[in-house]
Protein backbone atom coordinates (compact mmCIF):
# COMPACT_ATOMS: atom_id res chain seq x y z
CA UNK A 1 0.00 0.00 0.00
CA UNK A 2 1.18 3.52 -0.83
CA UNK A 3 2.24 5.83 2.20
CA UNK A 4 -0.13 8.17 1.89
CA UNK A 5 -3.13 5.56 1.71
CA UNK A 6 -1.78 3.75 4.94
CA UNK A 7 -1.38 6.64 6.73
CA UNK A 8 -5.33 7.73 5.38
CA UNK A 9 -6.27 4.26 6.66
CA UNK A 10 -4.80 5.02 10.10
CA UNK A 11 -5.51 8.99 11.50
CA UNK A 12 -3.66 10.78 13.97
CA UNK A 13 -6.44 10.46 16.30
CA UNK A 14 -6.42 6.13 16.34
CA UNK A 15 -2.56 6.16 16.96
CA UNK A 16 -3.09 8.65 19.80
CA UNK A 17 -5.71 6.89 21.07
CA UNK A 18 -3.93 3.54 20.50
CA UNK A 19 -1.09 5.24 22.53
CA UNK A 20 -3.61 6.40 25.82
CA UNK A 21 -5.09 2.15 25.71
CA UNK A 22 -1.21 0.70 25.39
CA UNK A 23 -0.44 2.81 28.56
CA UNK A 24 -3.86 2.37 30.29
CA UNK A 25 -3.21 -1.75 29.48
CA UNK A 26 0.10 -1.67 31.06
CA UNK A 27 -1.54 -0.39 34.55
CA UNK A 28 -5.09 -2.40 33.99
CA UNK A 29 -2.84 -6.25 32.89
CA UNK A 30 -1.02 -5.67 35.32
CA UNK A 31 -3.84 -5.95 37.90
CA UNK A 32 -5.56 -8.29 35.99
CA UNK A 33 -2.53 -10.61 35.77
CA UNK A 34 -2.17 -11.15 39.39
CA UNK A 35 -5.77 -10.52 40.60
CA UNK A 36 -7.60 -14.54 39.58
CA UNK A 37 -4.16 -15.78 42.05
CA UNK A 38 -4.71 -12.94 44.48
CA UNK A 39 -8.23 -13.73 45.46
CA UNK A 40 -7.97 -17.38 44.90
CA UNK A 41 -4.76 -18.04 46.58
CA UNK A 42 -3.73 -15.08 48.76
CA UNK A 43 -7.53 -14.73 50.11
CA UNK A 44 -8.55 -18.13 50.13
CA UNK A 45 -11.74 -17.40 47.72
CA UNK A 46 -13.38 -19.93 46.11
CA UNK A 47 -13.94 -20.30 42.08
CA UNK A 48 -17.96 -19.11 42.63
CA UNK A 49 -16.22 -16.11 44.73
CA UNK A 50 -13.88 -15.46 41.77
CA UNK A 51 -16.79 -16.13 39.07
CA UNK A 52 -18.52 -13.10 40.76
CA UNK A 53 -15.44 -10.49 41.07
CA UNK A 54 -14.80 -11.52 37.37
CA UNK A 55 -18.76 -11.19 36.63
CA UNK A 56 -18.58 -7.44 38.28
CA UNK A 57 -15.61 -7.26 35.50
CA UNK A 58 -17.45 -7.24 32.82
CA UNK A 59 -21.32 -6.90 34.19
CA UNK A 60 -21.12 -3.42 36.08
CA UNK A 61 -19.07 -1.76 33.36
CA UNK A 62 -21.90 -3.11 30.67
CA UNK A 63 -24.35 -1.84 32.34
CA UNK A 64 -23.05 1.96 32.57
CA UNK A 65 -21.46 1.19 29.13
CA UNK A 66 -24.62 2.65 27.75
CA UNK A 67 -24.58 5.61 29.69
CA UNK A 68 -20.92 6.43 28.16
CA UNK A 69 -21.97 6.07 24.42
CA UNK A 70 -25.24 8.23 25.07
CA UNK A 71 -23.77 10.78 26.85
CA UNK A 72 -20.91 10.96 23.76
CA UNK A 73 -23.32 11.37 21.30
CA UNK A 74 -24.42 15.09 19.86
CA UNK A 75 -20.89 16.83 19.08
CA UNK A 76 -19.10 19.76 20.87
CA UNK A 77 -16.23 17.35 21.74
CA UNK A 78 -18.67 14.58 24.20
CA UNK A 79 -17.02 11.51 23.06
CA UNK A 80 -13.57 12.79 24.45
CA UNK A 81 -14.48 14.13 27.69
CA UNK A 82 -16.87 11.38 28.43
CA UNK A 83 -13.57 8.74 27.84
CA UNK A 84 -11.63 11.40 29.83
CA UNK A 85 -14.13 11.10 33.03
CA UNK A 86 -14.04 6.99 32.43
CA UNK A 87 -10.03 6.74 32.51
CA UNK A 88 -9.88 8.60 35.30
CA UNK A 89 -12.29 6.55 37.20
CA UNK A 90 -10.04 3.77 36.72
CA UNK A 91 -7.02 5.49 37.44
CA UNK A 92 -8.34 6.17 40.75
CA UNK A 93 -9.38 3.19 41.71
CA UNK A 94 -5.57 1.57 41.48
CA UNK A 95 -4.56 2.79 44.58
CA UNK A 96 -7.53 1.58 46.53
CA UNK A 97 -7.04 -1.92 45.87
CA UNK A 98 -4.09 -1.47 48.53
CA UNK A 99 -6.57 -0.81 51.13
CA UNK A 100 -9.15 -3.79 50.36
CA UNK A 101 -8.53 -6.90 51.27
CA UNK A 102 -12.31 -8.63 51.59
CA UNK A 103 -14.76 -9.99 48.76
CA UNK A 104 -16.98 -6.66 49.55
CA UNK A 105 -14.08 -4.22 49.37
CA UNK A 106 -12.42 -5.75 46.11
CA UNK A 107 -15.96 -5.80 44.60
CA UNK A 108 -16.88 -2.28 45.43
CA UNK A 109 -13.31 -0.89 44.05
CA UNK A 110 -13.64 -3.31 40.76
CA UNK A 111 -17.11 -2.06 40.34
CA UNK A 112 -16.13 1.68 40.48
CA UNK A 113 -13.27 0.68 38.07
CA UNK A 114 -15.47 -1.67 35.37
CA UNK A 115 -17.78 1.71 35.21
CA UNK A 116 -14.41 3.91 34.33
CA UNK A 117 -14.39 1.55 31.48
CA UNK A 118 -17.91 1.32 30.72
CA UNK A 119 -17.94 4.92 30.07
CA UNK A 120 -15.11 5.41 28.01
CA UNK A 121 -15.36 2.32 25.63
CA UNK A 122 -18.06 3.46 22.92
CA UNK A 123 -16.70 7.04 23.25
CA UNK A 124 -13.04 5.94 22.73
CA UNK A 125 -14.30 3.04 19.52
CA UNK A 126 -16.74 6.43 18.22
CA UNK A 127 -13.39 8.82 18.18
CA UNK A 128 -12.13 5.87 15.55
CA UNK A 129 -14.90 5.43 14.08
CA UNK A 130 -15.61 8.69 12.62
CA UNK A 131 -11.79 9.32 12.28
CA UNK A 132 -11.49 6.51 10.02
CA UNK A 133 -12.92 6.26 6.14
CA UNK A 134 -15.37 3.26 6.57
CA UNK A 135 -13.40 1.51 3.87
CA UNK A 136 -10.76 1.29 6.64
CA UNK A 137 -12.14 0.99 9.96
CA UNK A 138 -11.77 -2.70 9.94
CA UNK A 139 -7.45 -1.65 9.51
CA UNK A 140 -7.65 1.01 11.93
CA UNK A 141 -9.68 -0.78 14.73
CA UNK A 142 -6.79 -3.73 14.27
CA UNK A 143 -4.23 -0.87 14.62
CA UNK A 144 -5.37 0.66 17.74
CA UNK A 145 -6.10 -3.11 19.32
CA UNK A 146 -3.01 -4.01 18.83
CA UNK A 147 -1.33 -0.93 20.68
CA UNK A 148 -4.03 -2.05 23.64
CA UNK A 149 -2.72 -5.15 23.11
CA UNK A 150 1.04 -3.99 23.57
CA UNK A 151 -0.37 -2.75 26.79
CA UNK A 152 -1.52 -6.15 28.00
CA UNK A 153 1.73 -7.77 27.16
CA UNK A 154 3.91 -5.13 28.80
CA UNK A 155 1.60 -5.88 32.04
CA UNK A 156 1.97 -9.01 32.97
CA UNK A 157 5.54 -8.79 32.47
CA UNK A 158 5.87 -6.16 34.59
CA UNK A 159 3.70 -8.01 37.15
CA UNK A 160 5.82 -11.06 36.96
CA UNK A 161 9.06 -9.08 37.80
CA UNK A 162 7.64 -7.01 40.72
CA UNK A 163 6.03 -10.33 42.35
CA UNK A 164 9.53 -11.93 41.88
CA UNK A 165 11.38 -9.45 43.21
CA UNK A 166 9.55 -7.05 45.36
CA UNK A 167 9.37 -7.42 49.43
CA UNK A 168 5.23 -6.80 48.92
CA UNK A 169 4.76 -7.97 45.35
CA UNK A 170 0.76 -7.46 45.45
CA UNK A 171 1.46 -4.05 46.48
CA UNK A 172 3.88 -3.21 44.52
CA UNK A 173 2.02 -4.35 42.10
CA UNK A 174 -1.05 -2.13 42.66
CA UNK A 175 1.32 0.76 43.20
CA UNK A 176 2.81 1.10 39.98
CA UNK A 177 -0.20 0.36 38.27
CA UNK A 178 -2.12 3.18 39.52
CA UNK A 179 1.02 5.19 38.54
CA UNK A 180 0.76 4.15 34.99
CA UNK A 181 -3.32 4.50 34.66
CA UNK A 182 -2.47 8.33 35.92
CA UNK A 183 -0.02 8.85 32.85
CA UNK A 184 -2.72 7.45 30.44
CA UNK A 185 -4.94 9.93 31.23
CA UNK A 186 -2.52 12.69 30.96
CA UNK A 187 -1.93 11.48 27.40
CA UNK A 188 -4.88 11.81 26.46
CA UNK A 189 -5.87 15.12 27.75
CA UNK A 190 -2.88 16.25 25.78
CA UNK A 191 -2.50 14.25 22.61
CA UNK A 192 -6.02 13.57 21.71
CA UNK A 193 -8.07 15.55 19.47
CA UNK A 194 -11.60 16.56 21.09
CA UNK A 195 -13.49 15.82 18.39
CA UNK A 196 -12.76 13.67 15.12
CA UNK A 197 -12.33 15.00 11.24
CA UNK A 198 -15.62 13.07 10.52
CA UNK A 199 -17.75 14.14 13.64
CA UNK A 200 -21.02 15.62 13.04
CA UNK A 201 -21.66 18.81 13.63
CA UNK A 202 -22.59 20.34 16.92
CA UNK A 203 -26.16 19.12 18.28
CA UNK A 204 -28.78 18.42 20.78
CA UNK A 205 -27.55 15.11 21.82
CA UNK A 206 -30.17 12.04 21.03
CA UNK A 207 -32.67 11.06 23.75
CA UNK A 208 -32.27 8.18 25.65
CA UNK A 209 -35.39 6.10 23.89
CA UNK A 210 -33.83 7.36 20.35
CA UNK A 211 -30.69 5.60 21.30
CA UNK A 212 -32.39 2.28 22.26
CA UNK A 213 -34.35 2.50 19.11
CA UNK A 214 -31.89 1.78 17.31
CA UNK A 215 -32.07 -1.76 17.87
CA UNK A 216 -34.98 -1.54 15.48
CA UNK A 217 -32.17 -1.45 12.32
CA UNK A 218 -32.10 -5.04 11.37
CA UNK A 219 -28.55 -4.90 11.08
CA UNK A 220 -27.58 -3.72 14.34
CA UNK A 221 -30.42 -6.04 15.87
CA UNK A 222 -29.16 -9.04 14.66
CA UNK A 223 -25.59 -7.93 15.10
CA UNK A 224 -26.15 -7.76 18.57
CA UNK A 225 -28.35 -10.47 18.62
CA UNK A 226 -25.24 -12.39 17.28
CA UNK A 227 -22.76 -10.99 19.89
CA UNK A 228 -25.28 -12.02 23.04
CA UNK A 229 -25.25 -15.44 22.11
CA UNK A 230 -21.79 -16.28 21.35
CA UNK A 231 -21.02 -13.91 24.56
CA UNK A 232 -23.21 -16.36 26.94
CA UNK A 233 -20.97 -19.15 25.97
CA UNK A 234 -17.39 -17.35 25.91
CA UNK A 235 -15.70 -18.04 29.21
CA UNK A 236 -13.17 -15.13 31.02
CA UNK A 237 -9.72 -15.23 30.43
CA UNK A 238 -8.98 -15.41 33.95
CA UNK A 239 -10.74 -18.88 34.43
CA UNK A 240 -9.03 -20.19 30.93
CA UNK A 241 -5.85 -19.28 32.73
CA UNK A 242 -6.85 -20.98 35.96
CA UNK A 243 -7.31 -23.89 34.11
CA UNK A 244 -4.15 -23.79 32.27
CA UNK A 245 -2.58 -23.13 35.53
CA UNK A 246 -3.58 -26.25 37.48
CA UNK A 247 -3.01 -28.54 34.73
CA UNK A 248 0.27 -28.13 33.98
CA UNK A 249 1.04 -27.08 38.06
CA UNK A 250 2.83 -23.93 37.62
CA UNK A 251 3.92 -22.00 40.47
CA UNK A 252 2.39 -18.84 41.97
CA UNK A 253 4.65 -16.84 39.81
CA UNK A 254 5.07 -17.94 36.49
CA UNK A 255 0.77 -17.27 36.24
CA UNK A 256 1.13 -13.87 35.51
CA UNK A 257 2.84 -14.66 32.04
CA UNK A 258 -0.10 -16.84 30.96
CA UNK A 259 -2.43 -13.73 29.63
CA UNK A 260 1.48 -13.12 27.44
CA UNK A 261 0.62 -15.97 25.07
CA UNK A 262 -2.60 -14.73 24.34
CA UNK A 263 -1.21 -11.08 24.24
CA UNK A 264 1.48 -12.02 21.48
CA UNK A 265 -1.29 -13.89 19.56
CA UNK A 266 -3.76 -10.83 19.31
CA UNK A 267 -0.98 -8.53 19.11
CA UNK A 268 0.63 -10.40 15.94
CA UNK A 269 -2.45 -10.43 14.24
CA UNK A 270 -4.74 -7.76 15.12
CA UNK A 271 -3.77 -5.82 12.16
CA UNK A 272 -4.19 -8.19 9.43
CA UNK A 273 -7.40 -9.52 10.48
CA UNK A 274 -8.37 -5.93 10.75
CA UNK A 275 -7.74 -5.58 6.77
CA UNK A 276 -8.94 -9.27 6.25
CA UNK A 277 -12.27 -7.77 8.02
CA UNK A 278 -12.39 -4.91 5.75
CA UNK A 279 -11.98 -7.60 2.53
CA UNK A 280 -14.15 -10.91 3.31
CA UNK A 281 -16.47 -9.41 5.81
CA UNK A 282 -16.33 -8.30 9.32
CA UNK A 283 -19.36 -10.11 10.55
CA UNK A 284 -18.13 -13.45 8.81
CA UNK A 285 -14.59 -13.09 10.35
CA UNK A 286 -16.36 -12.22 13.63
CA UNK A 287 -18.31 -15.87 13.46
CA UNK A 288 -14.56 -17.84 12.29
CA UNK A 289 -12.90 -15.93 15.50
CA UNK A 290 -15.40 -17.71 18.14
CA UNK A 291 -15.06 -21.14 15.87
CA UNK A 292 -11.29 -20.86 16.70
CA UNK A 293 -12.05 -20.73 20.27
CA UNK A 294 -14.25 -23.67 19.80
CA UNK A 295 -11.19 -25.30 19.07
CA UNK A 296 -9.02 -24.02 21.79
CA UNK A 297 -11.69 -25.62 23.96
CA UNK A 298 -11.02 -28.74 22.67
CA UNK A 299 -8.17 -28.70 22.81
CA UNK A 300 -7.83 -27.58 26.97
CA UNK A 301 -10.42 -30.55 26.98
CA UNK A 302 -8.00 -33.81 24.87
CA UNK A 303 -6.14 -35.90 26.80
CA UNK A 304 -3.17 -34.05 26.08
CA UNK A 305 0.07 -33.75 28.60
CA UNK A 306 2.28 -32.26 26.30
CA UNK A 307 3.98 -28.93 27.28
CA UNK A 308 3.12 -27.62 23.53
CA UNK A 309 -0.78 -27.74 24.36
CA UNK A 310 -0.79 -25.07 26.51
CA UNK A 311 1.19 -22.63 23.83
CA UNK A 312 -1.12 -23.47 21.17
CA UNK A 313 -4.46 -22.96 23.25
CA UNK A 314 -3.18 -19.06 24.13
CA UNK A 315 -2.58 -18.57 20.09
CA UNK A 316 -5.80 -20.24 19.42
CA UNK A 317 -6.95 -17.62 22.19
CA UNK A 318 -5.35 -14.33 21.15
CA UNK A 319 -6.16 -15.22 17.00
CA UNK A 320 -9.93 -15.53 18.65
CA UNK A 321 -9.26 -11.97 20.06
CA UNK A 322 -8.20 -11.04 16.77
CA UNK A 323 -10.83 -12.04 14.69
CA UNK A 324 -13.63 -10.31 17.04
CA UNK A 325 -12.53 -7.69 19.32
CA UNK A 326 -11.81 -4.64 17.05
CA UNK A 327 -13.91 -6.54 13.95
CA UNK A 328 -16.89 -6.25 16.23
CA UNK A 329 -16.83 -2.63 16.38
CA UNK A 330 -16.15 -2.23 13.11
CA UNK A 331 -19.04 -4.01 11.83
CA UNK A 332 -21.10 -2.56 14.02
CA UNK A 333 -20.04 1.28 13.34
CA UNK A 334 -21.49 0.61 9.31
CA UNK A 335 -25.11 -0.17 10.96
CA UNK A 336 -25.53 2.96 12.86
CA UNK A 337 -25.99 7.27 11.72
CA UNK A 338 -22.61 9.03 12.75
CA UNK A 339 -24.61 11.46 15.11
CA UNK A 340 -25.19 7.96 17.05
CA UNK A 341 -21.60 6.20 17.02
CA UNK A 342 -21.57 6.58 20.77
CA UNK A 343 -24.99 4.72 21.30
CA UNK A 344 -24.60 2.14 18.81
CA UNK A 345 -21.34 0.94 19.84
CA UNK A 346 -22.36 0.98 23.38
CA UNK A 347 -25.66 -1.11 22.60
CA UNK A 348 -23.88 -4.21 20.82
CA UNK A 349 -20.73 -4.17 23.57
CA UNK A 350 -23.31 -4.06 26.69
CA UNK A 351 -25.23 -6.86 25.03
CA UNK A 352 -21.99 -9.01 24.60
CA UNK A 353 -21.00 -7.87 28.08
CA UNK A 354 -23.84 -8.60 30.13
CA UNK A 355 -23.59 -11.96 27.83
CA UNK A 356 -20.00 -12.64 29.62
CA UNK A 357 -21.41 -11.36 33.08
CA UNK A 358 -23.69 -14.34 32.71
CA UNK A 359 -21.33 -16.85 31.43
CA UNK A 360 -18.76 -16.16 33.97
CA UNK A 361 -20.85 -16.37 36.68
CA UNK A 362 -22.51 -19.60 35.37
CA UNK A 363 -19.09 -21.18 34.81
CA UNK A 364 -18.11 -19.92 38.23
CA UNK A 365 -20.98 -21.82 40.27
CA UNK A 366 -20.59 -24.68 38.03
CA UNK A 367 -16.60 -25.21 38.83
CA UNK A 368 -17.15 -25.27 42.34
CA UNK A 369 -20.09 -27.67 41.91
CA UNK A 370 -18.67 -30.08 39.51
CA UNK A 371 -14.73 -28.88 38.83
CA UNK A 372 -13.68 -26.85 36.22
CA UNK A 373 -13.33 -29.69 33.25
CA UNK A 374 -16.83 -30.66 33.57
CA UNK A 375 -18.09 -27.24 33.46
CA UNK A 376 -15.82 -26.33 30.32
CA UNK A 377 -17.05 -28.90 28.31
CA UNK A 378 -20.68 -27.86 28.74
CA UNK A 379 -19.44 -24.26 27.90
CA UNK A 380 -17.70 -25.81 24.77
CA UNK A 381 -21.41 -27.68 23.78
CA UNK A 382 -22.94 -24.31 24.18
CA UNK A 383 -20.44 -22.71 22.32
CA UNK A 384 -21.01 -24.86 18.85
CA UNK A 385 -24.62 -24.68 19.29
CA UNK A 386 -24.21 -20.94 19.73
CA UNK A 387 -21.80 -20.56 16.76
CA UNK A 388 -24.70 -21.99 14.24
CA UNK A 389 -27.50 -19.93 15.90
CA UNK A 390 -25.35 -16.62 14.97
CA UNK A 391 -24.56 -17.69 11.77
CA UNK A 392 -28.00 -17.97 10.72
CA UNK A 393 -28.47 -14.73 12.69
CA UNK A 394 -25.70 -12.91 10.71
CA UNK A 395 -26.16 -14.33 7.16
CA UNK A 396 -27.11 -11.78 4.38
CA UNK A 397 -27.67 -11.89 0.84
CA UNK A 398 -25.12 -10.06 -1.45
CA UNK A 399 -20.98 -10.55 -2.53
CA UNK A 400 -18.93 -11.88 0.00
CA UNK A 401 -16.08 -9.10 -0.96
CA UNK A 402 -18.38 -6.37 0.24
CA UNK A 403 -17.13 -5.87 3.69
CA UNK A 404 -19.67 -3.10 4.81
CA UNK A 405 -23.23 -1.47 4.59
CA UNK A 406 -24.59 1.72 5.43
CA UNK A 407 -26.86 2.35 8.41
CA UNK A 408 -29.97 0.14 7.36
CA UNK A 409 -32.95 2.08 8.32
CA UNK A 410 -35.71 -0.38 7.37
CA UNK A 411 -36.54 -4.07 7.65
CA UNK A 412 -35.60 -4.50 4.29
CA UNK A 413 -32.26 -6.36 2.23
CA UNK A 414 -29.35 -5.96 4.20
CA UNK A 415 -25.76 -6.04 3.06
CA UNK A 416 -22.89 -8.12 4.22
CA UNK A 417 -20.61 -6.43 6.69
Amino acid sequence: MRPGRRAAAVPGTVLALGAVSLITDVSSEMVGAVLPLYVVAGLGLSPLGFGLLDGINNGVGALVRLVGGHAADGGRGRHKAVAAIGYGLSAVCKPLLLLAHTLPLISAVLAVDRTGKGLRTAPRDALISLATAPEHRGRAFGVHRAMDTTGALLGPLVAFALLRFAADGYDAVFAVSACVAALGVLVLLLFVPGRAAAAPADGPRPALRDSLALLRLPALRRLTLAAVLLGLTTVSDSFLYLLLQRRLDLPAHLFPLLPLGTAAAFLLLAVPFGAAADRIGRRRLFLLGHLVLLAGYGLLLAPLHAWWAAPVVLLLHGSFYAATDGVLAAAASATVPAEQQGAGLALVGTGQALARFGCSLAFGAGWTLWGGQPVLAVAAAALAVAAGAAFLLIRTPGSPHTPDSPPDTGTTEEHPA
